[in-house]
C-alpha cells in the first residue's frame, strides 16, 4: 500500500475512516478510495448522502429496538402479526434474515448485542430490561419467546441468561435449532455446530 505520508490529505483521511469499519483493513480501504476516485463525482456524492441519511432519517423502534424510518416499526405496527410471540435476536440485521424465510409471523425484540464479559458487555448494556417490561405489560399475554441469538459462546450465554430470568413468567421459551447448513460438508463444520446438530437431531422419514 502507498505510504499515507505521501498521499493527499483527503485521500489519506478517506482511507483512515474506511479502515475503521469491520473487516476492512488499510489495503481494502485504499482500493475502495481509489475505485471511488475513478468514478463520476455523482457516485461519491450519492454514497455520501446515503451515509448521512443513516442517522438523519433512521431511528430505533420504541417497541422492538430495530432500526426504522417510522415509530413504531412496520412489523410492530402490523395488526396481522402475532404479538403474543416474540423472537429475540441480537442485532437488527437478524430480523431481516429471519423475515426472508417467511416462516415467522410474530414480532421481534432486538437486544443490540450479546453478553460478552471479555468485551465489557453485560446484561445491563443490552435491551434486556426492555424485554422484561414487554413481557410484564403485554396485553394479551405473550405466549412464547423464541431465542434466536447467534450459535456462538456469546449467543449461547445470552440465551441461557434470558431463559433463566424469563422462567418466573411461565412463558414457553424456545431456542432456534442449529446444525450443519444445507450444502455444507461435515468435515468443515466446527465442534459447536456438530454438537448442536447431534443434540437437535430428528427422526428421519423416507418419502
Amino acid at each position: 500500500m502507498i505510504s499515507e505520508a505521501r498521499l493527499p490529505r483527503p485521500v489519506a483521511q478517506a482511507i483512515d475512516e474506511l479502515s475503521k469499519l469491520p473487516s476492512i483493513g488499510p489495503k481494502t480501504a485504499s482500493r475502495l478510495v481509489f475505485y471511488l476516485l475513478k468514478q463520476p463525482p455523482a457516485q461519491a456524492e450519492a454514497l455520501s448522502a446515503a451515509l448521512v441519511s443513516l442517522h438523519a432519517r433512521l431511528d430505533y423502534c420504541a417497541v422492538c429496538h430495530t432500526i426504522t424510518e417510522s415509530n413504531p416499526c412496520a412489523i410492530c405496527a402490523d395488526e396481522q402479526r402475532d404479538h403474543q410471540q416474540i423472537c429475540v435476536v441480537s442485532e437488527p440485521l437478524d430480523c431481516y434474515a429471519l423475515e426472508k424465510t417467511g416462516q415467522f409471523r410474530g414480532v421481534y425484540h432486538v437486544l443490540q448485542g450479546e453478553i460478552s464479559p471479555v468485551d465489557g458487555i453485560g446484561p445491563e448494556n443490552l435491551k434486556i430490561k426492555e424485554l422484561i417490561d414487554r413481557v410484564k405489560d403485554s396485553r394479551p399475554s405473550i405466549t412464547e419467546i423464541v431465542l434466536a441469538t447467534n450459535p456462538t459462546t456469546e449467543g449461547e450465554t445470552t440465551a441461557m441468561y434470558l431463559a433463566k430470568i424469563l422462567e418466573p413468567y411461565k412463558i414457553r421459551i424456545t431456542r432456534i435449532a442449529h446444525g450443519v447448513p444445507v450444502g455444507g460438508d461435515i468435515e468443515y463444520a466446527d465442534e459447536i455446530t456438530l454438537s448442536n446438530a447431534l443434540l437437535h437431531r430428528q427422526q428421519f422419514i423416507s418419502q
